[in-house]
């Protein structure tokens, strides 16, 4: 490899350095507030195959003092309905909802949205996935965030298992130096797991309906919004995504196409970019720059509040990540036994 094109590697890791010390000053963080009597808010958790999550993030969706809290059992296979009853117990905000197959064009998830949001009576919809656990004061601060805007995203605190931890963490945290809050803002990016509206634009922009085909329909509803907001949500709400390597390839593949604007070119574009940041630099002895990455990466975990064991394994992660990339390429890949 040449000196210039470590000259490269060492520009943009610059840039991500020095988007990281923005985000640390700048990017905006959900503070636990009391959850006030107005506006009422519905919280709505598409839910297949999630028995296990729902033992454990269900009981403090029903702590948050919402209107409501709607589970939609999305033609399970392992319980989650029952799961889902019994954690609730005889909670007088809770309703299960029993789902229809998706139509022609629905992605399962939207199509699971949907109809949450038909039933919904909230004045906000608050739309979380089940593996998402709310801690105390966590819708009050989401609603405090939603003022003045249609639309908020948060992104949760990432726990991890040893299996997958450095796949997950590298992939999930690295938005804190990819780009400025004001960049990512604008851009759209937004995080399916947390994702508020005010009911009367969640209609207006047409809701899960106008984005009903899209993998991304978090990043979708965001860029249909006037006024939209993305905020760092560690504090509040904590999420374990995946369950093991395997499931982490899987659950990556499925979308990282379209996190990659649809482009197979751009896809393998951002594998050879993470390679060349934080891979090559230790196989070509250029030590310097190896530990800039590491020390990046390290001070992301730091700042996002998740374990730093997992940044020690950033030169190992892009090497992680290849099954992915080359699975996204493929077609008919699935998640949870339907296509994606």
């Amino acid at each position: 490899m040449s000196g210039d094109f470590f000259f490269g590697v060492f520009l943009f890791l610059l840039l991500r350095w020095l988007a990281l010390l923005f985000n640390l000053l700048a990017f905006p963080r959900l503070r636990p507030r009391p959850t006030p009597p107005k506006p009422t808010a519905s919280l709505l958790v598409p839910a297949r195959n999630e028995a296990e999550n729902l033992k454990r993030t269900l009981p403090a969706l029903l702590r948050q003092g919402a209107l409501e809290v709607l589970v939609l059992d999305d033609l399970s296979e392992d319980g989650t309905a029952q799961a889902a009853l019994e954690a609730a117990g005889n909670h007088p905000a809770f309703r299960l909802l029993r789902g229809a197959p998706p139509p022609p064009g629905w992605t399962g998830k939207n199509w699971a949205c949907f109809q949450l949001a038909q039933e919904a009576r909230g004045e906000v919809l608050v739309f979380t996935d089940a593996d998402v656990l709310w801690e105390e004061g966590a819708l009050g601060g989401l609603l405090e965030a939603l003022e003045g805007k249609e639309m908020v995203s948060a992104l949760p605190r990432q726990e991890v298992g040893l299996r997958e931890g450095a796949l997950v963490a590298f992939v999930m945290n690295g938005l804190l130096s990819f780009l400025p809050h004001p960049l990512l803002e604008g851009l759209r990016v937004a995080n399916g797991q947390v994702l508020a509206f005010r009911r009367a634009a969640y209609l207006a922009l047409g809701g899960h309906e106008a984005v009903k085909g899209e993998v991304l329909e978090d990043v979708a509803l965001a860029r249909r919004a006037r006024t939209y907001g993305l905020f760092l949500g560690g504090g509040l709400f904590r999420a374990r995504m995946y369950r093991g390597y395997g499931e982490a390839v899987a659950g990556f593949a499925k979308n990282f196409l379209a996190v990659h604007l649809k482009n197979p070119a751009v896809l393998l574009g951002s594998a050879f970019y993470h390679l060349a940041l934080y891979t090559l630099p230790w196989f070509f002895g250029r030590w310097e720059l190896g530990l800039m990455g590491l020390l990046e990466r390290l001070w992301v975990q730091k700042a996002l509040g998740g374990p730093l064991w997992p940044a020690l394994l950033t030169p190992l992660a892009p090497l992680l990540l290849l099954p992915v990339y080359l699975l996204a390429l493929l077609p008919g890949r699935r998640w949870k036994g339907r296509k994606v």
